[in-house]
C-alpha cells in the first residue's frame, strides 16, 4: 500500500511538472526569440511524459498485483473458514460421543455392581447348600426312623 501511495505522489508531481513545462514551452513557442533552449525544454518534457508513463505502467502492475494478492486472501480466508465449520462440527460430534461415552460408562458401573451383588448372593447361597442338604438329610433319616 505503501508503494501505491509513493507512486500516486509521483504520479502527481510529474503531472505538475509536465503542466509547468508544457506552459513554460508554450511561452517561449510564442516569442521568436531563439536564444531560449526550447530543444531542452522540449526535450525535458518528453523525459517528464516518458518517466511518467513508466510509473503509471507500474502502478497499473502493482494495482493488479495487489487485487491478485487479495483474491488469494479472500480465497484462504474461505479456505479457513470451511475448517472452521468442518472442524465445530467435529467439536459437536466429539461432545456428542463422550456424552454417549460417559452414558454407557455409568451403566456398565451399575451393572458391575449388580453382578457383583449377584455373586455374593450365589455365594452365600452355595455356603448354605451343605446346611440345608444334611438338614434335609437327618430329616429324611428321622422320617424314617419313626415309621
Amino acid at each position: 500500500m505503501a508503494l501505491l501511495q509513493y507512486q500516486r505522489e509521483n504520479l502527481h508531481f510529474l503531472s505538475e511538472e509536465i503542466l509547468r513545462l508544457q506552459e513554460s514551452l508554450s511561452k517561449y513557442e510564442g516569442t521568436d526569440d531563439r536564444s531560449t533552449p526550447q530543444v531542452d525544454l522540449a526535450h525535458l518534457l518528453a523525459a517528464r511524459d516518458q518517466e511518467l508513463r513508466t510509473i503509471s505502467a507500474e502502478m497499473n502492475q502493482v494495482q493488479s498485483e495487489l487485487r491478485l494478492a487479495r483474491s488469494l486472501i479472500a480465497e484462504r480466508d474461505s479456505e479457513i473458514q470451511r475448517v472452521r465449520t468442518t472442524n465445530n462440527q467435529y467439536v459437536e460430534e466429539n461432545e456428542r460421543l463422550r456424552a454417549i461415552l460417559g452414558e454407557w460408562s455409568t451403566r456398565a458401573a451399575k451393572l458391575e455392581r449388580a453382578l457383583e451383588a449377584e455373586r455374593m448372593s450365589n455365594i452365600e447361597l452355595q455356603r448354605k447348600i451343605p446346611t440345608v442338604r444334611s438338614q434335609t438329610h437327618m430329616s429324611v433319616e428321622a422320617t424314617d426312623q419313626g415309621a
